[in-house]
């Protein structure tokens, strides 16, 4: 029995399937169910799940429409996978580095660490080859995905103390998902995987040391300036944060292909919408929490140069795998030809009109 019917016959057989209901159809209308990772007005990444929800709402006129249901409202954050596989539901908005127990190739469609800026994942994704990788990805658990977000850069987190060197990492309780958290462990950190709508509570009552979560916007409306005020703003394992949709195999290849298509423009407008959304508020949200007495700071070479030796080691330790090579070997080809000419114009650009602004 191949993955898929493993998993559709386990769904039904156990106490999900009372729930199980298949997308409603009427005169080729279609309503499917969309569980997500994310609390309901969660800053960032629920805006980017609700604007998806809306524009395919809209573009349907209708005749396609999503019903988005938050953590607990029928399956758990990091049970959106399998609940997606299984059948439970039609499809999910979410991380997708949460599963990389699954595949440890779904890093490189959220963030690896040293990877891609926002940019450079979507060169990846739509001229590259990614898109097509992640579609040989999602074949083995019955899967159509899409990139559908992107919270940019992701700072290196909130802390009750300064991290001066490497040695300082030892020992603290951190909340940090993906391969990045990978990279922690091998610096003897204890890493923690815990949802978003739990961070608050895990940091506020000590069960947490420290944790990373998205960027200032995000951060300052979670609240975790009023329980730590040590902030990197600079972190080595999400240089560009991308979110996905991924719909259940069977549900997306029996839809018409104008619905097909609304749901790749959709997606395609998500990302570029979270992206921009992120960047233009992350400004001012630093400001407010720098106000609240939050320091600012960056990581020291060394403690950076400790992220890069344990990043090579995790990341190589995957090879083995040959999808994984694949995708990381093409990740990383992309990544070169994009880095040389950015560095080259835009990020020359950017160092020569900062040197003559600061003239006046």
């Amino acid at each position: 029995m191949d993955r898929r019917s493993f998993l559709r016959t386990a769904a039904i057989g156990g106490a999900a399937a009372t729930t199980l209901a298949a997308p409603a159809i009427a005169q080729g209308n279609r309503t499917l169910s969309m569980v997500t990772s994310w609390p309901r007005g969660f800053a960032v990444l629920d805006d980017a799940a609700t604007y998806f929800n809306e524009a395919v709402n809209a573009m349907g006129g209708g005749s396609l429409l999503i019903e988005k249901k938050a953590p607990g409202e029928l399956v758990g954050a990091f049970e959106v996978f399998d609940a997606v596989t299984a059948g439970q539901a039609d499809m999910y908005h979410t991380a997708e580095y949460y599963f990389i127990g699954q595949h440890p190739g779904y890093a490189y469609f959220t963030a690896v660490p040293f990877g891609g800026t926002a940019q450079e994942l979507s060169n990846w994704y739509y001229n590259d080859g990614g898109q097509e990788l992640h579609d040989e990805l999602g074949l083995i658990f019955g899967l159509k995905c899409f990139l559908c977000g992107n919270s940019g850069s992701q700072s290196g987190g909130w802390f009750r103390n300064e991290i001066r060197s490497a040695e300082d990492l030892k020992g603290l309780r951190f909340r940090m998902p993906g391969l990045g958290g990978e990279v922690l462990g091998k610096l003897g950190v204890s890493v923690q995987n815990i949802p978003g709508g739990e961070l608050y509570q895990a940091l506020s009552s000590g069960a947490l040391d420290g944790l990373e979560w998205v960027g200032p916007f995000a951060d300052e409306r979670a609240g975790f300036q009023e329980v730590a005020k040590v902030y990197y703003t600079a972190g080595f394992h999400e240089p560009g944060s991308g979110l996905t949709t991924g719909i259940n195999l069977d549900v997306w290849e029996s839809l018409s292909d104008p619905h097909k298509a609304i749901i790749d423009n959709a997606c395609k407008a998500t990302t570029q919408w979270q992206l921009s959304n992120t960047l233009a508020n992350n400004g001012a949200a630093l400001a407010r929490l720098q106000q609240q007495g939050v320091r600012t700071l960056q990581f020291s070479d060394d403690v950076w140069d400790a992220f890069g030796a344990a990043s090579k080691e995790v990341l190589d330790q995957y090879m083995g795998d040959e999808l994984f090579a694949r995708i990381r070997n093409s990740f990383e080809a992309s990544l070169a030809k994009s880095s040389d000419w950015i560095l080259k114009s835009d990020g020359f650009y950017v160092e020569q009109r900062n040197r003559v602004l600061a003239k006046g």
